[in-house]
Formats: C-alpha cells, sequence, structure tokens
C-alpha cells in the first residue's frame, strides 16, 4: 500500500512539473505588430527608406501614441537609426523615449541587421550586435533581452551562445528544415532549453521558440475575400509612395459586415497554431515585410476586430491582445513548465521542400563574400592599433574625432552586410554594388587612418621612416620603397608575406638596418610584375618598418643581392585528360620540413601529401568539377541565389592541365592551369600552391597556402573545388559554426535532392578525417562544402546562374554573376592530435594577416641625417589558445552605474555631445573547445596587467556582457526549468520517500 501512494505522488508530483494546459481556460493570444524591413535585399538602403522604413517608424510612433494598449517591436537598428538621425521630429523623439520607458516599443534583438547565421563570422556578429546595443543603451537605458531571428536561413548553434553571452532570456528562431518543423509541431516541441556550446553547457543555454509553419507573417488567406487579410496598409511602392496614400492589396477594412468573419478567420488560425504548442499562449506575428508603414489604418482596423473576439471571447474560447515580445516570453517563463534540452546540434541546412535545398548561397556572390571579411580583418586591425595610440599619445596628432568617425563608418558597413541577405549573395545586383561600395569607401578611410597613426609623429620617428626631405646625388643609386608591415594579433609571428612589384631584383632591410631573407620572381597573376616574398618577424601587435632597395635589371650573384633569392619557373608541357591512360609513373616531389607533396608529371596533378613527422602518405588529387543547372522551371527544379539543385552529379570541368613549378629558398610555388578545351590559349581555372621552404625559421611549415581563379563561368554553372584522398571518412565531414565550434556532418540518404542537401557552410574551416589521418581546410571566405564520396572534399567555389522563375526576374535574383574570383584556402595533413593544436589558430592568422602598407612609391634614396635605428614596440602576446577578439574605443557615452544612466536619460542630459574615449572595450576568447586537446583545452588564467604591460596601465577592469551594457554583476538572467532538474529533483524525492517509508 506504502509503495502504490508513492506512486500516486509521483505522479501528481510529475504533472506538477511539467504542466497540462487547462483545455477549459480561453487562449490567450499574444498580436505582436511589427515589420520585417531588410537591410538590403532587392531595394537599396536608401530606397528602402523613401518608399517606406522612415514612414515605419513615423507612423508607428504617432499611433502608439493614441492608444496605450498598443504595441510594436523593431528588430533592424539600422533603419532606426537612420529615422532617428536624418528624419524623426524632437516630438517624434520626446514620444519615442515616452514608449520605450512604458514597454510599449521594444527593441528586439537590437543589432544593426539581423544577421545570417550560416556565412556569417562571429567576430562580425558580435560586432553588428555591439553597434546596435551600444546606440540603444546610450540613447535610451535599454538592453534588448530578446531575439526575433526568424528569415535566417537555418539556424546556427553558435547563435543562441552569442544571445545569452549578450544577457538574453529567450531567442527565437523560424527557418529550419520543413520536415524536421512539422515533426516538432505534431510533437509540441517547437520551444526547447538551447545549450548551443558543448564546452559551456548550461552556463549559457537559452530558451528558444520555434515559429511555427506559418512563421513570422500574418496568414493572409480570407475566405470571404479576393484581397489579402489582415495588411489593410497594402503592399508598399516603390520608388515612390502613392500621394493619395492608396497601396496596391489593401484589405478590406474592418466594418460591422466584416468583423465576424474576420474574428472567425483569426480563431481558427489561433487554434491551429495553439495546437502545436504546450501551452495556452499564443504567438501571433502580426505584419511581414515591409508593413506598417500606414499604421494608422492598421490599428484602426485591428482594434475593433480585437475588442469584437475579447467580447465574445467565451464563444470563441481566445482572448486577444497586443503584446510585445517580452510579454509573450513572460508568459511562458511563468507557466514554470519543464523543457527540454537541445545539445550543441543547429539546424543548417535548410530546406523548405524536397528540391529547394538552400545551400547555394553558402557560395553565392564569392567576391562579396572575401571583400566583407577583409573590410573586417582591416577593421580589426585599425581598431587594436587605434587603441593603442589613444592609450600611449591621448594628445596626439591623429585628431580622436576623426579617426573615430573613420572607424565607425566602417562599423557600419561591416555591421549592413552581415544581414540575411547580404553576406548571404542572395540580393539583387544593385545592392550588392551598395554593398560593396559601403565596405570599400570605409575601407579608404581608415587606410588614411592607418597611414596617419604609423607616419605622423609620436609614434614612428618619421626621420627615420623617410629620412631628411631632400634626395642623395648620382644618378646610379637603387630606387627604395619603404614598406610598414604591421601584425593585428596578440601572438608573436614569424611568416612570409608578398607583395607585388615592378622590378625583377631587389633586396630588404628591416628598421635596424639588416638585410631580411626574401624571394623575388614572375607575378602568377601579370607578365610585367613580380611577387616579392619577405620573411618577416613580428611581435604581437607590433608593427616594422621595411626598406626595399630595387634594381633594374636580375642581380642573381652579386653581393648586393645575396639575401634575396631571384626564382625561375620550370614549365611542363600540357597533359589532356583523355591522355590519362597510364598515371603515377613519373612522380616530383617538392619538400619542406613538415611535408612531402608529389605531383603526377602523367597530369599534372597532386599525386599524394605525405607528412613527414609520421612518415604518413595521404594518396590526394585536387581538380575542378562542375554542375549544372535547369534554366527553365519547366524542365525540373532550378538552382539560385538561395537554393542548389542540379541537374547530375558533378563532371569533370577541364580536358587538359598545364603546370610550372617555381623552386625557391623562401617558398616553392606549384602553379596549376586547367583548361576547358584541349586547345584553349586562356585557362578558365588555376590553383597556385606556395610551400614554405624556410629551413631552420620559425615559419610554419604546415601551412600550404592555396590561391584559385575561376570566372567568368559559363551561365547556369557551379564549381567545385573537388579534393580526393584516401581518407576513409565515410563521406563525414566536419565544418565550422561562425568559427565558433565544429559540428559534424554525417552524410545522409534522401529521397529527393540528396547531393544537395549534404552541402554544409564552412566560414573559417572543415576537415575530414580517419583514424589515422586528417586533412584540413581554413579559408579566408565563406564557402559551401561537401563529402559526396569517402575521401572527398568538395569546395564550392563560385556560381552563375539565371532560370525564367518570375519571382527571380522580378526581383532580379537569379545570380548572373560573371565575375572572375580569387578565393585562398589554406591546407594541413598531418594526425588528429597534431592538426587539433593548429586549425584554430590558422584560421585566424588568415583572417588577420599582417596589414602590409607602403608608404611611398619607389623613388631614389632620401639622404640619412642620422643612422636608421629600430621602432619596435613592446610586443603584446597572449597565450596560444586565447585570441584578442577585441581592443577598441566604442565611443558610446554612458555611466557605467546603470542607475547613473538612467537618470542621466530621463534629465534629458545630452549624451551625444562627446563621445567616450577612455572606455576600451576588450574581449578575449579561448579558442579551443572542451576535450579537444588535452593540454590546450584546458582553462587559462592570465594576469591582465602583466598582458597588456606593452599598451599601458590597466587602472580599472569592469567585467562587462559581450556587447559591453550589462555589468556582469547585475545580470540577472531567467531560469528555465529543464530535464536535468527534474533528475535531481526525482533524486531528492526519491530519497525523502525512502526516509519515510
Amino acid at each position: 500500500m506504502r509503495f502504490l501512494l508513492s506512486a500516486i505522488v509521483y505522479i501528481l508530483y510529475y504533472f506538477y512539473l511539467y504542466g497540462v494546459a487547462s483545455e477549459n481556460e480561453p487562449i490567450q493570444t499574444f498580436v505582436i505588430p511589427h515589420s520585417h524591413m531588410d537591410v538590403g535585399w532587392v531595394y537599396t538602403i536608401q530606397e528602402s527608406m523613401h518608399a517606406y522604413a522612415a514612414n515605419v517608424y513615423t507612423s508607428v510612433t504617432e499611433e502608439l501614441s493614441k492608444a496605450k494598449d498598443r504595441r510594436f517591436i523593431a528588430v533592424e537598428q539600422e533603419f532606426f537609426r537612420l529615422w532617428w538621425d536624418t528624419v524623426a521630429s524632437d516630438s517624434h523623439k520626446r514620444q519615442v523615449r515616452q514608449l520605450v520607458k512604458e514597454g510599449r516599443l521594444e527593441f528586439i534583438i537590437g543589432g544593426q541587421v539581423m544577421h545570417d547565421e550560416a556565412v556569417t563570422d562571429l567576430e562580425d556578429e558580435i560586432l553588428q550586435m555591439t553597434e546596435g546595443h551600444g546606440f540603444l543603451y546610450e540613447t535610451f537605458g535599454v538592453r534588448p533581452q530578446f531575439s526575433w531571428h526568424v528569415d535566417p536561413f537555418g539556424a546556427s548553434a553558435t547563435t543562441p551562445v552569442l544571445f545569452a553571452l549578450a544577457g538574453f532570456n529567450a531567442h527565437l528562431i523560424s527557418r529550419i528544415d520543413y520536415d524536421l518543423k512539422d515533426t516538432m509541431q505534431t510533437k509540441k516541441k517547437l520551444q526547447f532549453v538551447w545549450r548551443g556550446s558543448p564546452s559551456l553547457k548550461e552556463r549559457q543555454q537559452i530558451f528558444t521558440h520555434t515559429m511555427d509553419q506559418f512563421s513570422y507573417c500574418t496568414p493572409s488567406y480570407l475566405p470571404f475575400s479576393k484581397s489579402s487579410g489582415f495588411y489593410w496598409n497594402g503592399v508598399a511602392l516603390f520608388p515612390d509612395p502613392p500621394k493619395d496614400g492608396v497601396y496596391p492589396n489593401m484589405s478590406l477594412p474592418v466594418t460591422k459586415e466584416t468583423v465576424h468573419a474576420y474574428a472567425k478567420t483569426m480563431v481558427e488560425n489561433i487554434k491551429q497554431r495553439a495546437a502545436w504548442f504546450r501551452t495556452n499562449h499564443v504567438l501571433w506575428p502580426w505584419g511581414c515585410d515591409k508593413q506598417f508603414y500606414n499604421s494608422s489604418v492598421q490599428f484602426n482596423n485591428m482594434d475593433p476586430l480585437i475588442n469584437y473576439i475579447n467580447r465574445n471571447s467565451k464563444e470563441f474560447g481566445v482572448t486577444v491582445q497586443y503584446a510585445t515580445l517580452s510579454e509573450y516570453f513572460q508568459a511562458i517563463h511563468q507557466s514554470n513548465l519543464v523543457w527540454e534540452v537541445r545539445g550543441s546540434e543547429d539546424f543548417l541546412p535548410y530546406s523548405t521542400e524536397p528540391y529547394q535545398a538552400w545551400t547555394g548561397f553558402y557560395a553565392s556572390r564569392n567576391v562579396l563574400k572575401g571583400v566583407a571579411r577583409q573590410a573586417s580583418s582591416q577593421l580589426h586591425a585599425a581598431e587594436v592599433l587605434f587603441t593603442r595610440y589613444r592609450i600611449s599619445f591621448p594628445d596626439g596628432p591623429v585628431a580622436k574625432d576623426w579617426a573615430l568617425d573613420k572607424l565607425r563608418a566602417l562599423r557600419w558597413a561591416v555591421s549592413e552586410v552581415q544581414h540575411h541577405d547580404g553576406i548571404t549573395g542572395t540580393e539583387s545586383p544593385k545592392v550588392g554594388d551598395m554593398y560593396l561600395q559601403h565596405l570599400t569607401q570605409a575601407m579608404m578611410g581608415v587606410k588614411e587612418l592607418l597611414a596617419a597613426i604609423f607616419l605622423l609623429p609620436h609614434n614612428l620617428d618619421i626621420s627615420n621612416i623617410l629620412g631628411s626631405h631632400y634626395h642623395r646625388k648620382g644618378v646610379h643609386q637603387a630606387l627604395e620603397q619603404h614598406v610598414i608591415i604591421y601584425n593585428p594579433l596578440a601572438w608573436n609571428i614569424t611568416t612570409i608575406i608578398n607583395t607585388t612589384v615592378a622590378f625583377p631584383a631587389a633586396v630588404v632591410f628591416d628598421d635596424d638596418g639588416q638585410p631580411v631573407p626574401a624571394q623575388i620572381q614572375r607575378s602568377a597573376l601579370s607578365n610585367v610584375t613580380y611577387d616579392l616574398f619577405i620573411m618577416v618577424n613580428l611581435g604581437g601587435l607590433q608593427h616594422r618598418k621595411y626598406v626595399i632597395k630595387f634594381f633594374q635589371k636580375p642581380c642573381s650573384g652579386r653581393s648586393k643581392c645575396a639575401w634575396t633569392y631571384e626564382a625561375k619557373a620550370v614549365v611542363f608541357e600540357r597533359r589532356r585528360v583523355r591522355d590519362w591512360t597510364k598515371t603515377g609513373r613519373r612522380l616530383l616531389p617538392v619538400l619542406n620540413e613538415c611535408y612531402k607533396l608529389m605531383f603526377d608529371q602523367d597530369t599534372n596533378l597532386l599525386h599524394s601529401i605525405t607528412y613527414l613527422h609520421e612518415k604518413r602518405r595521404v594518396k590526394m588529387t585536387q581538380d575542378f568539377w562542375e554542375y549544372h543547372a535547369n534554366g527553365y522551371v519547366d524542365a525540373g527544379p532550378i538552382s539560385d541565389n538561395y537554393i542548389f539543385s542540379t541537374k547530375g552529379l558533378a563532371e569533370r570541368a577541364y580536358k587538359a592541365v598545364e603546370m610550372e613549378i617555381i623552386p625557391g629558398k623562401i617558398v616553392t610555388e606549384i602553379r596549376q592551369y586547367f583548361y576547358r578545351e584541349e586547345s584553349d590559349k586562356d585557362y578558365a581555372f588555376s590553383i597556385t600552391t606556395r610551400v614554405p621552404e624556410c629551413l631552420g625559421s620559425k615559419v610554419q611549415c604546415h601551412r600550404l597556402e592555396q590561391t584559385y581563379t575561376l570566372g567568368p563561368l559559363p551561365i547556369n554553372t557551379e564549381v567545385i573545388l573537388r579534393i580526393s584522398s584516401s581518407v576513409k571518412n565515410n563521406r563525414t565531414l566536419y565544418t565550422d559554426n561562425n568559427g565558433y565550434q565544429m559540428m559534424k556532418r554525417p552524410y545522409t540518404t534522401f529521397a529527393n535532392n540528396t547531393v544537395a542537401r549534404n552541402y554544409f557552410p564552412m566560414v573559417r574551416a572543415a576537415y575530414i578525417e580517419d583514424e589515422l589521418s586528417r586533412l584540413v581546410l581554413v579559408s579566408d571566405r565563406a564557402h559551401g562544402v561537401s563529402s559526396q564520396a569517402s575521401g572527398q572534399l568538395g569546395v564550392m567555389l563560385h556560381r552563375r546562374l539565371w532560370n525564367n522563375l518570375p519571382w527571380n526576374l522580378g526581383y532580379n535574383l537569379t545570380l548572373n554573376d560573371s565575375s572572375v574570383v580569387q578565393p585562398t584556402l589554406w591546407m594541413m595533413v598531418g594526425s588528429k592530435s597534431a592538426t587539433s593544436k593548429l586549425y584554430q589558430r590558422e584560421a585566424i592568422e588568415l583572417q588577420h594577416r599582417p596589414v602590409v602598407m607602403p608608404i611611398d612609391q619607389p623613388q631614389k634614396p632620401w639622404m640619412e641625417k642620422e643612422p636608421r635605428g629600430s621602432s619596435h614596440e613592446r610586443s603584446v602576446e597572449l597565450p596560444p589558445n586565447l585570441h584578442l577578439l577585441s581592443l577598441s574605443i566604442p565611443g558610446w557615452n554612458y555611466s557605467s552605474d546603470h542607475n547613473v544612466h538612467l537618470s542621466d536619460i530621463h534629465s534629458g542630459k545630452d549624451l551625444h555631445s562627446e563621445p567616450d574615449y577612455d572606455r576600451v572595450l576588450l574581449r578575449i576568447m579561448h579558442i579551443f573547445e572542451e576535450g579537444e586537446d588535452p593540454e590546450l583545452s584546458k582553462p587559462v588564467t592570465i594576469n591582465l596587467k602583466d598582458v597588456l604591460r606593452g599598451i599601458g596601465e590597466v587602472r580599472v577592469l569592469e567585467e562587462r556582457s559581450l556587447t559591453g551594457t550589462w555589468d556582469i554583476s547585475s545580470m540577472q538572467r531567467w531560469k528555465w526549468k529543464t530535464a536535468d532538474d527534474i533528475d535531481n529533483s526525482e533524486r531528492l524525492f526519491f530519497s525523502y520517500k525512502q526516509e519515510n517509508i
């Protein structure tokens, strides 16, 4: 009997913990007004601001102020900030401040954009959030605590971790694989607690809500009308709003005659959604793309509809209220249910239908992806350099306001392109051009800043850079060029940099006047220029000046060029694919301290790589293959800028290969040229492989640097670099999530579209492995990768597509990209234990290569007034498993004390009068996952005062949230009950039960 009693008690206890929604309670509906405002996509920022975006915030502000129960959520900050700075009147600003204070206008996510989650880099995701959060906190004293990631094409496991670190209480996603969403809906598992990091686990978990099949848009079908429903302001018009305020497709007004039909339609949809969730709370998003530009007509129709449903709530079984996202999540949190835990799995790739795998955008617009990463790298270098300059020379000649303006312009441009229709390459051509223009213009400004910091006094003595301002006499003097090379990483490095020059011979000196090992050879890209390779040693965050002396003629054998090796090419005969009947007979070795690469002279392809430390050989070839896509929808599924859908398996993209090898003493370079037709004069693709040859130096010999050239491509081709190896990986590969953590990607067979659905995003790294060997690639931009056969690693490098789908043609989204692209990959081969110590740092070093800045043109030497002296700064060095993620001066002006800051805001104090140049934002990241390496994965303790002594004295240190707006001691995130809590509670309960039996 005691057993039976205990069982009954346990069952009651179980229901108390897990909760059961009462069928007698009315469904509580949270109507969340919003407008999805793409920062780009089809229309430029300027076009969108003029056509609708500015009107959204103007009209929403005015309409919310008219009725206390109205609500609105604002998501992307770029449009809001443009409106706030250029459109909003003083009256509008006062209204906004009051609405924000009352919680009726709520900022969600708070970043500059709703960033993509597949092809964005961790550093850039943090940047764009920091930019938006800094503005919101400085201006309103608010810190977003909820996400609204409704439109990125798949969901990364990195995003919930970042949001948790920023202080968010809940996360919202929508676009996940269609068949998975169907299953989750049926089983009421659309809500869960996500532990996105296998290392941080429950410490940074976050409650996650997955939108149902209707996603973020209001259901538009009305059974009683030909017009769409609930969109009373219609569809936005471009380029100009209609003067009479009448837009296309405006919904029928809510009147006495239509209100019941509207209510019935809305209630039916609410009940359909309620069946997919565990509580009686329904999130009902009211809005869609480009909505609420005429908020008056929107609210004036929804107000009476809500009132009607609530007056008849017993009949309908539903109550309805305007709500912000926080109000919805508060209700879910207060339900006190126990939620299932999801581990570090992501929701990539994403498909909407059997033949609509959204894996094409991983490689769309390769040029834009590359420029965006270059801009990010340049921004990181400039932020660190300016911060160091300000600390060392607070009254130096580089104007701080001018410098911050340059940095802010590039922060804005890099943040903007992280949009989910930006760096993805899914935008129209004119929007892609807009992103590139904003990036390149801002990069030019930051180059001016770098030059000013390097060249003005109180940093490098300009007399030591250029000598005095008159030339030496004599006509036979060699021409000189001065170059500054800067290491933006907090690690000491020895590396090889490459600069293009116009002379066949050169010798290089460092800032101590000592000759530097170098190598010069004909350029791979031009017959009239030369590649000069220079070996450099740089401390962490250190820059040095180098002098290059040029000669008009080769000077091999002369003492003046003894430190520079003049390398000559060995050219191999073109080999036709159809003649590859016997291969592997004539193998040519290229060796360094780490590898022996064998090239097959019968094919001109790579044959194998042996990593010498373990004397283990991996057979390997590299070449180019291509998928062919349908151009006409009647012929079958199509590929476009989003979707990858091939007509069949990949086919070889060339018929002949040429090769030349340039043996060197700094690097040996292998150039392979691939021709579409046997007799073609111009090659279609190329691989340039650089093998470091520095015996006894600290140059990393395991790094094989490869640059590829592709394009223009024929229409409807998608080209991959295919690596075929002897690695027995069983078609399983590993790719990174945004440069943060690695994800295992097993091959899955589907009923349809298996090839496309087995492509995954690679932002920084990907590898395949077996028990003995691992083959690693790290990348300078995002690509799609796949392992379609055991030992294969395919990297989609470029796409050019056209189709006749009316939607694509109407918005110019067919991806007719005729560009020539030159992406770079670094390759490593070795044991799992050896490569585990390397690839994270290698990926970061590729992203943040040394900045090479020529500061003059080749000219006659300057007369030296005194011997050239060293300009070394103190280096800043972190342990090898820690990365200096950020060292910047954000400029946002707010008190560290939240209450003081709120008091300043509410007092009307002008916080924009002067940026804060004394607050430095420092982020340090552990780059190894838990258990990845026996030593490097361990926690690290450092003394920041000691580490940063090379920059200045640390006087005050505050531990803040990821974006800097929370003091960690005051950031109290919501606790969500999970199955772990149940397990602990069960143990306590049974312990109590046994004691009382």
